[in-house]
């Protein structure tokens, strides 16, 4: 059996002043209104940062029953990899119908909280805190300063990820920096430090936010309202808690979930028109299209500088901003997912990668902990 997306919606963004739960149940109704389904089809349900309880909690507030959940914790990959447990759940004929959701107002509510997870309790971290990392971010830096010092890059490698995503970000009206105008190479480098190499500029957003995407069976994909969005391969990968234990911090998990994805679905990274990669901080971006087979190792640099990744380029890259520019509310991969579903369905306005019939997201968790692919395409 084939399983498609059948619906994608996000929930409000930016500073809501609404609870998780409202953001939830936005996204979810929206994502099943956009399907032409409701409530009572649901019988699958995958969430994260409701709290450590999050399924059962979501579910209750919606009143479902659902027979197959998923809450598992993996940070920012988990909605990839929520989406590889439906296929399969639908596949095995445990729920025909599966909505996938999130949602954060950790701006409105001042915190970093992701459902009141505590990195410092990790063991790992008697050995890292003496050191007075910021996490993520001195850890996102260290592989970042490794990797300019192993490639001979510069600054400006980093900062042309953040450049391409605000021009993304320009065609975006729901994006957070929408009318912020272009963001010049000059400014990422001139921003404030934060944890060398980066600046402010090469880091995510803080927001509010969420959504949700709904799947079920190819076969009653094609009876309902929006073209489905078939779910080719997947792949994922965990591979450090702490940074300690990564054996090489320019070989991230990405090697071996994009390789699996990609032997899943029987294609290339030649055959893929969009992508959309978790960018919590540029170095993300560049390692991820590394890991993924988009270019060689040490050769994503120059890939972004040349233009490929932004408007009219090569290799269209978070074609809604990403989550430097459009929206970042703790966990960026579910949005990934919605817009990778809007293009393939040609619904991107300004932003629209003529022709995409083969999309694929990427999700990273931790600090580059847990990896996971989707592989999407158009059901022509």
């Amino acid at each position: 059996m084939t399983v498609a997306i059948v619906g994608a919606a996000e929930s409000d963004l930016g500073v809501t002043n609404k609870s998780i739960l409202t953001l939830q149940t936005q996204g979810v109704t929206r994502a099943l209104a956009d399907a032409g389904l409701t409530l009572a089809d649901v019988d699958g349900l995958a969430t994260s940062g409701v709290s450590r309880f999050s399924t059962p909690q979501l579910a209750e507030y919606l009143g479902i029953e659902p027979a197959w959940s998923d809450s598992t914790f993996a940070g920012g990959s988990a909605f990839e990899m929520y989406l590889a447990r439906a296929a399969q759940a639908i596949e095995a004929g445990q729920c025909s119908t599966v909505v996938i959701s999130y949602g954060s107002n950790q701006r409105s509510a001042r915190s970093r909280s992701l459902g009141g997870v505590q990195e410092s309790h990790l063991p790992q971290a008697q050995f890292e805190d003496p050191y007075g990392p910021l996490f993520p971010l001195s850890y996102y830096a260290m592989a970042a300063q490794r990797y300019l010092h192993t490639y001979k890059g510069g600054r400006e490698w980093l900062g042309e990820v953040a450049v391409a995503a605000r021009e993304w970000a320009l065609r975006n009206p729901k994006a957070f920096r929408y009318e912020a105008g272009p963001l010049t190479l000059e400014e990422v480098l001139g921003a404030k430090p934060v944890s060398s190499p980066l600046t402010v500029a090469d880091c995510c957003l803080v927001t509010d936010g969420g959504g949700a995407v709904v799947l079920t069976s190819l076969e009653r994909a094609r009876d309902l309202p929006q073209p489905p969005v078939v779910v080719l391969g997947y792949g994922e990968s965990t591979t450090n808690a702490g940074m300690i234990a990564a054996d090489d911090l320019l070989r991230p998990g990405s090697f071996a979930s994009g390789h699996a994805a990609f032997a899943m679905a029987g294609l290339e990274p030649s055959d893929v028109d969009v992508l959309q990669l978790y960018d919590s901080f540029t170095i993300t971006v560049l390692l991820t299209l590394e890991g993924l087979g988009f270019c060689k190792p040490g050769e994503a640099g120059a890939l972004v500088a040349s233009g490929a990744t932004r408007p009219g380029g090569a290799l269209p890259t978070n074609t809604s901003g990403g989550g430097l520019s459009y929206n970042h509310p703790g966990m960026f991969g579910l949005l990934l997912l919605v817009e990778a579903v809007r293009q393939l369905r040609g619904e991107c306005g300004d932003r629209q990668v003529p022709g995409a019939e083969i999309a694929l997201a990427h999700g990273t968790g931790g600090i580059f902990s847990t990896h996971a692919t989707v592989l999407l395409g158009a059901d022509r």
